[in-house]
């Protein structure tokens, strides 16, 4: 399956607008190198979660190739942070799957849409209503 991170990117940094870089971190291996552990893997990447300014989570749920087991439990474990941003296209193939992260985001105050392009900007929001900004954290789902 196509990731959509690459379109994700590319609309951050058309918009990005701070005095300063934007910083943006995803899973996804960068011409096909992963951390040679996964140990080194899942560190590296629960450290970004907690330096983020803005978390986005964008769950095109598919239980088949997309369960997103992983970013299930990233989702509650940063639901209450003020940095997370949630998008979940109605569209996908289970939208059903992703009712109880819905629920779970507008109870505690965290933006929910249905498009990439309105998570994306939801997520500038939060970046740019941070004083010290100019970091994103990852863009995120995978399995």
């Amino acid at each position: 399956m196509p990731s959509w991170r690459p379109d994700a990117i590319a609309v951050l940094d058309a918009a990005w607008t701070g005095a300063g870089p934007l910083t943006i971190l995803t899973p996804e291996s960068r011409r096909g190198h992963r951390a040679a552990e996964y140990h080194d893997q899942i560190e590296w990447e629960a450290t970004g979660l907690d330096a983020a300014t803005a978390i986005l989570f964008w769950i095109p749920r598919d239980v088949r190739t997309l369960p997103g087991f992983a970013t299930n439990v990233e989702f509650g474990l940063h639901v209450r942070s003020g940095r997370v941003v949630l998008g979940c296209p109605g569209d996908c193939p289970n939208p059903e799957r992703n009712r109880y992260l819905i629920w779970t985001a507008r109870r505690y105050g965290v933006p929910v849409h249905d498009t990439l392009a309105e998570t994306v900007a939801a997520a500038l929001v939060l970046i740019h209503q941070t004083p010290h900004a100019g970091f994103v954290g990852r863009c995120g789902q995978r399995g």
